[in-house]
Order: C-alpha cells, then structure tokens, then sequence
C-alpha cells in the first residue's frame, strides 16, 4: 500500500482575494542560493520563493516568468535524473 500521498505536509494560504486555499507541499528544493516551494491543490500548481526575515520564514509568489520557468525546468531535471521510489 502507497501512503507517501497522504502524509504529505498541507499548508494554507491566503490569495489577493482574501481567500484561504489548502495545499498540498510537493517539493522544497534549492537552486542559486534561493530556496523554493512546489506546492499543488486539486485545481492549482505553484511555484514559490521560501525567504527568511528575522529567523522567519515566508512564501513568496514569483513574479518574474522567466524566473520560474528556470527553476521549474532544473526541478523537471533533477525529478528525472532521481525519481522518487515507487513502493
């Protein structure tokens, strides 16, 4: 039986709209000394920027396209070159 799906870490965030979404923490990983969040819920994938301020830690939406197409092709590599275990 495959539980890896169901333990996964959720997290809520609070859109422009003031709305509260769940998701679901799919990946943290580093790239050029950023780290990033993939996090996806039943209708939406996103990519976001991890900052710290003050021993904090905070999500950041990416605005800059270019930006998270590089780190979502480098995320596709390395998914590809180490696939996760298939129990």
């Amino acid at each position: 039986m495959d539980s890896s799906h169901e333990h996964r870490d959720k997290i809520t965030i609070e859109n422009e709209r003031g709305e509260q979404l769940q998701y679901t923490i799919e990946a943290l990983f580093d790239m050029e000394q950023q780290s990033y969040a993939l996090l996806h819920s039943e209708d939406d994938l996103l990519l976001m920027r991890i900052e710290e301020e003050d021993g904090e830690q905070y999500l950041v939406g990416i605005d800059d396209p270019e930006e998270a197409q590089s780190v979502m092709e480098a995320y596709q590599i390395a998914v590809e070159a180490a696939p996760a275990d298939k129990h």
